[in-house]
């Protein structure tokens, strides 16, 4: 009973991410919504960790499984991707340097 309470409570959450994304014309993914109402719960004592927590450790364990159908797709599509391949991986290489250069410049005009 404690495990249906507990992912109801974190479904619920999500629920409400999922309508604050509706209502609010913003460019923000539902989940991201629903972990910062989760955050806000959660540094407001109005959640306690202890009241998510098992399932939380759960839901954590099986992310691994949660990529099998994306992985599936790609290999669905592997022919069609291995011939760009060269240039999926200059673009993955780029954005990866790009991503860098912001966070270390961001990171120091903070600091």
């Amino acid at each position: 009973m404690r495990y249906i309470r507990q992912f109801t409570i974190i479904a619920g959450i999500s629920l409400v991410g999922e309508v604050l994304n509706h209502f609010i014309p913003l460019p923000i993914p539902a989940s991201i919504y629903g972990l910062l109402l989760m955050l806000l719960l959660l540094v407001t004592k109005l959640i306690r960790v202890e009241d998510v927590s098992d399932t939380a450790h759960f839901l954590l364990a099986v992310m691994p499984v949660m990529f099998i159908p994306a992985v599936a797709g790609l290999i669905s599509i592997c022919a069609e991707i291995r011939g760009r391949i060269l240039i999926y991986l200059l673009v993955d290489v780029a954005s990866t340097i790009v991503v860098m250069a912001v966070t270390g410049l961001v990171t120091q005009w903070l600091v």
